[in-house]
């Protein structure tokens, strides 16, 4: 399926829009600050978690100045394939602002039903220093490739926070249950043990597409560490005994120092022989890329799963000419739909007739470019 219709109300700087983009890429183009970027955020919303920029829901609404509180907001879109239509909405709970309701053809569903019928992956400039700055934002985006590969691991990541979150109120809050406290570590383990295997799999499978792929852009070398010691064998007793032993760290340390969560993901530029942090700016988008882009061509020739939809926002402008082409060339060959964001018009050049380009000012939808 592919996005048909976006539709946003009180969204960010938009007060209402809504994009025909028929099945089409899409290049956004316009000055800084003008609503591109919210655009992509709007769509991100519509999978598990809090989108690309990782904002509250309470601050997605429209503020105006002099009013004290943000307008209650929504995003819609319709996807469409050959033979059938979907609804997908997503909006402000009245009741909390510090929630959202989510809707598939009229009726209330859970987040992670979303993925059975859209898979989002993206890159943002904020993603740039991705392999140099924390490692939670590395695992972040891993598990973003992992929720359009496997879209069950967006349901066991959500149990395995809220667990940790449960637990570690109980570590530093009280009472100290030690009943309850077994509980909760047995539910993290389950959990844990679903999500350790959903990367390895996807790794392993992403390592194997990169490897055959053909691209412009550099190849990467994945794996997954461990910061603490873990054999193969009965992991469940394992991650149980780690859990338990660090009750008391945990609490002292004020904050869980324990578990899949604490995984890092490493990358190798493979040609150059080093780590991706050594690289330049360029080097590590063109390392991302390239894991993106193999992961979109495998899934690509899945049967009966939806294909990933890639937000690449500010992209093209950190590319030299022949990688921003090879780009273009590349997602178009998959059929990957592709959303863009630029300042200017002319990065687009190799999409022209390929893509629906948009001039944004204002958060308005200034011009279109067939």
């Amino acid at each position: 399926m592919y996005i048909d219709t976006l539709s946003l109300s009180q969204f960010r700087s938009y007060e209402q829009l809504s994009l025909p983009l028929n099945g089409q890429s899409l290049y956004l183009f316009g000055p800084n600050g003008a609503g591109k970027t919210n655009i992509l955020e709007a769509i991100s919303v519509l999978n598990p978690g809090r989108g690309l920029r990782g904002a509250g829901f309470s601050d997605l609404g429209r503020k105006v100045l002099g009013e004290a509180t943000s307008h209650p907001w929504a995003v819609a879109l319709k996807l469409s394939s050959s033979d059938d239509d979907m609804a997908l909405g997503t909006g402000a709970d009245p009741r909390d602002p510090s929630k959202r309701l989510v809707r598939l053809d009229g009726q209330s569903v859970t987040p992670a039903r979303l993925l059975d019928h859209l898979r989002l992956v993206w890159l943002t400039p904020a993603q740039d220093r991705i392999f140099i700055e924390a490692r939670s934002e590395r695992l972040k985006f891993f598990d973003r490739l992992v929720f359009a590969d496997q879209p069950s691991h967006a349901k066991a990541v959500l149990t395995y926070e809220k667990t940790l979150r449960e637990r570690f109120k109980l570590l530093t809050q009280g009472p100290m249950d030690e009943a309850w406290l077994d509980v909760l570590e047995h539910r993290l383990c389950a959990s844990g043990l679903e999500i350790m295997a959903a990367r390895q799999t996807t790794l392993t499978d992403l390592q194997g597409e990169i490897n055959a792929h053909q691209s412009a852009f550099p190849k990467a070398d994945l794996k997954l560490i461990s910061p603490f010691e873990l054999s193969e064998a009965d992991l469940a007793t394992q991650l149980g005994e780690g859990f338990k032993k660090s009750r008391s760290r945990d609490a002292a340390a004020g904050r869980s120092l324990f578990g899949p969560h604490r995984f890092d993901l490493e990358v190798m530029h493979r040609d150059k022989a080093r780590h991706a942090k050594d690289g330049s700016t360029g080097e590590q988008k063109a390392l991302v890329l390239n894991m993106i882009l193999a992961q979109g061509a495998r899934l690509t020739r899945r049967q009966n799963a939806p294909k990933p939809i890639l937000l690449l926002d500010e992209v093209a402008a950190h590319l030299d000419p022949l990688r921003r082409h090879a780009l273009f060339d590349e997602t178009t060959h998959l059929g990957l739909q592709t959303l863009y964001t630029g300042t200017d018009a002319h990065l687009f050049d190799g999409l022209k007739s390929r893509a629906l380009g948009i001039r944004i000012e204002a958060s308005q939808a200034i011009e279109f470019l067939r």
